[in-house]
């Protein structure tokens, strides 16, 4: 039974919602891409698979149009697949339950994927229909854009002919972008040796917080999870002695992570007396589950202090299971792995001169992860400064080196450089203007968008990035604007149609 038959316009939403029937989280994108190939082949359009899945579908121009410029229509087929903790779904195999409230589309207990399913629907709903007249249109639906760009990586641009791109991977209608930061993801790496030992078995939880899109929601210096997890593992270890027995952490590294835990082995602690260690006499048990307790209550309160008009749900849970056996690494690299934690950076490092207001260069721990003896910490870094974007790689490298671990660089993608003179985007505005009896407002912003890549691969393409309003992607609070969807449609319907 469909959920979103009578929303307008009912051709994007019809297929708005037969993508959000099929999984297509990062990484988990075959079934769609397979959905995409087989929307062409019924319909008899020239299409193109890769390696990879990522799909280009070509649709000729309508009568008329014939010796007009292609364009090219592009976006990203993954989503974020986030779930809050109680939500029964398994989002590698299920389907969304999408809801609407007035204006608001949204997902329940999940994110929605509006970016970037709002993307595909638009382009399936154009290319479906024989109604709407337009110049030779190049659908380019790319994979895995959220881990790295991956997709638009390896797309190979040979079947395009199109100069001019109007990427549909925006999130605020009414904004044009004209240029975006480059990035890139680190990964450090901390190898151990897993041991056996006897302690309190313990686990604490950071949870509560908002997260939300590492690019666009950096500068409102939310809590990261992961960093906050660092804190308290840190502030244990100055009463305590322990050893990590597991870690775990954020779902994606370009999101802000909301929740991480560890599970510990304590196995001494401090108090006025000295230290007790667990095999000795004076050991208690009680005492040592008493102090972790009020250690973390303390540092809740702290927290909730510092981040009460930022993040102010933050909470700790601790929890003491059982004097046990446990395997994990030992002490000594425990103390190391959580130095590092500790004095990982995070958020926005340094602002745009250039442009008042606009990030320049920031980072965000957004994937921890604790399997075979290696812990994996995934780092999202992103300047408009290639010099300042290697200068913190640097810098992470450093720390990594310092405590032990190893770094490696994926995913660098570069930077998408404003274009002074855009005929393309003096035509967008044009329209707009027309429409709206108000002009658009340029910019660039500080998250990635695909255009830098593909503009290294084409050269003289002209770029520019739109979008319906959308709030919190990436995380379980995701909307997109029914109304706003509407609009941009029609917008676009009118572009095509003077292009």
């Amino acid at each position: 039974m469909r959920v979103l038959s009578n929303l307008e316009p009912k051709d994007v939403f019809y297929f708005f919602e037969e993508i959000c029937n099929i999984p297509h989280g990062s990484g988990n994108t075959e079934q769609i891409s397979r959905y995409l190939e087989e929307f062409a082949r019924k319909r008899n359009l020239e299409h193109y698979v890769d390696e990879a899945g990522n799909v280009i579908i070509i649709k000729e121009a309508s009568a008329g149009y014939e010796d007009h410029e292609p364009v090219m229509l592009q976006g990203h087929m993954d989503m974020v697949a986030v779930k809050e903790p109680d939500c029964p779904l398994d989002m590698k195999k299920d389907g969304l339950i999408l809801k609407t409230d007035a204006d608001r589309l949204y997902a329940k207990g999940t994110s929605l994927g509006g970016d970037d399913g709002i993307a595909v629907a638009y382009g399936l709903a154009l290319l479906d229909s024989s109604v709407y007249q337009h110049p030779r249109i190049e659908l380019v639906l790319t994979v895995d854009e959220e881990v790295g760009m991956n997709g638009a990586r390896v797309l190979d641009v040979t079947p395009l002919k199109a100069k001019r791109l109007i990427n549909l991977d925006s999130e605020e209608e009414g904004i044009f972008l004209s240029g975006c930061a480059g990035g890139a993801r680190v990964n450090i790496h901390f190898d151990y040796a897993a041991s056996t030992c006897t302690g309190i078995l313990c686990e604490v939880s950071l949870c509560g917080l908002m997260g939300g899109h590492s690019g666009e929601e950096i500068h409102r210096e939310r809590g990261n999870a992961i960093c906050l997890l660092g804190r308290a593992l840190s502030r244990l270890m100055e009463r305590m002695e322990f050893r990590i027995v597991a870690l775990e952490g954020g779902v994606a590294d370009n999101a802000i992570p909301t929740s991480a835990k560890a599970e510990i082995l304590i196995t001494g602690y401090e108090n006025e007396n000295g230290r007790h260690k667990i095999m000795q006499g004076e050991f208690s048990e009680q005492e040592c589950i008493t102090l972790y307790k009020l250690t973390l209550e303390k540092l809740e309160k702290e927290l909730k202090t510092e981040l009460a008009d930022k993040d102010s749900w933050v909470k700790i849970e601790a929890a003491c299971i059982k004097l046990t056996a446990a395997e994990g690494m030992d002490e000594e690299l425990s103390r190391r792995l959580v130095s590092l934690m500790n004095a990982l950076p995070y958020g926005v490092q340094a602002m745009s001169g250039a442009m008042p207001g606009l990030v320049e260069t920031s980072l965000n721990p957004g994937l921890l992860s604790m399997k075979e003896g290696r812990v994996s910490i995934g780092i999202s870094v992103r300047s408009s400064l290639e010099s300042a974007k290697e200068a913190l790689i640097s810098k992470l490298k450093s720390l990594a080196y310092m405590a032990g671990a190893s770094a490696e660089v994926t995913g660098d993608y570069p930077g998408w450089a404003y274009r002074k003179d855009s005929p393309l985007r003096d035509k967008m505005i044009e329209v707009f203007t027309k429409l709206y009896g108000k002009e658009p407002k340029v910019r660039a912003i500080h998250a990635g968008v695909e255009c830098g890549l593909l503009a290294s691969k084409i050269p003289g393409l002209d770029c520019v990035s739109i979008g319906p309003d959308m709030k919190n992607i990436h995380t379980t609070e995701e909307e997109l604007s029914i109304s706003s969807a509407g609009r941009v449609w029609n917008y676009l319907l009118k572009l095509l149609e003077v292009m």
